[in-house]
């Protein structure tokens, strides 16, 4: 059995252990597959993995050996999946494998949006502390949390457990998201729909999948319904947000800041608007990225494969 890993600098980054996929087969990891490089490296192989490398209906149609492909994500928009099932390829994913990692990031980049850490931290070692009057100085305004609301936009495993950690602080939830399930019990979190999140909401956490009805969802109009004061946070896919719109907004104080861990291009380009934008912070997609969270992602990553070679696959889509 061939297994033929495509990026797995995606998920490793040479300190934990591909044996949990390894075991299964004559395993082959690439690091990185150039577009004009699938097909070559796929071969016969039987068995693929991929996080961002793209496997449409060209590439499945050029490896008639191929009969399953893992997506190590729980996206999979970068498979064809109608084009694998009609070759009756399987494919899947591994879900809510990063859930607490990505609401843990989520707020420690509120955190920094509401305390200024960072900043405060750089103004005492510039030795702001040294050369002031007083006991307590500030270099910026403060928020409290607590009686402020929360809007979240998508509510799977993310977006609940960022509910729950919000309530702990002591805010108002709004929910928006394409499909409605069973809210905790309380006063204190309700559905809305996304107009009326983004007027009543002080932070907005985006936590849905790239759909047609989400991409792009936070443009100029969007902007225009929110308050001042609003905290802007994405920790899903960049193409959720118009990001030149998102610029503006931070540069003419129509916000009051934002915190991004994804974009629509990446890595990130030289010219992408947010770089030079006024109050907003930038990391490099690393919400789902702790050791923990990638030993757990390839060990679900091997289950999958383990499911399918006894004929009984799971986390299929």
């Amino acid at each position: 059995m061939k297994i033929v890993v495509l990026d797995g600098c995606a998920a490793n980054s040479g300190d934990i252990s591909w044996d949990s996929i390894g075991k299964y087969g004559e395993l082959t990891v690439y690091d990185r597959t150039d577009r004009s490089e699938v097909v070559s490296r796929i071969g016969d192989a039987e068995i693929i993995t991929t996080n961002k490398t793209v496997i449409d209906r060209a590439v499945i149609e050029a490896c008639p050996n191929l009969r399953y492909i893992g997506v190590l994500a729980t996206g999979y928009n970068v498979v064809d999946v109608e084009a694998a099932h009609e070759h009756g390829i399987v494919v899947t994913n591994v879900p809510a494998y990063s859930t607490d990692a990505v609401a843990q990031f989520t707020f420690a980049l509120l955190l920094e949006l509401a305390n200024r850490v960072g900043a405060h931290d750089a103004s005492v070692k510039d030795g702001g502390w040294v050369r002031s009057k007083d006991f307590s100085y500030s270099v910026m305004p403060t928020m409290e949390l607590a009686g402020k609301t929360m809007g979240i936009i998508g509510y799977g495993s993310i977006g609940m457990k960022v509910a729950e950690i919000a309530h702990a602080f002591g805010m108002g939830v709004l929910v928006n998201s394409r499909t409605r399930k069973a809210l905790p019990d309380g006063d204190w979190i309700s559905w809305a729909e996304r107009d009326e999140l983004f007027a009543q909401s002080d932070v907005i956490s985006i936590h849905c999948p790239l759909f047609p009805e989400t991409e792009g969802m936070i443009d100029r109009s969007a902007i225009g319904r929110m308050k001042k004061t609003t905290f802007i946070i994405n920790t899903a896919r960049g193409g959720c947000i118009v990001e030149k719109d998102l610029a503006d907004a931070l540069n003419e104080e129509r916000i009051a800041g934002a915190a991004v861990d994804v974009i629509a291009q990446e890595p990130m380009a030289a010219d992408n608007p947010l770089l030079t934008a006024k109050n907003v912070i930038i990391t490099p997609h690393i919400a789902w990225a702790p050791k923990e969270v990638r030993e757990r992602l390839l060990n679900i990553a091997g289950g999958n494969i383990e499911a399918f070679l006894n004929g009984k696959p799971v986390n299929t889509v």
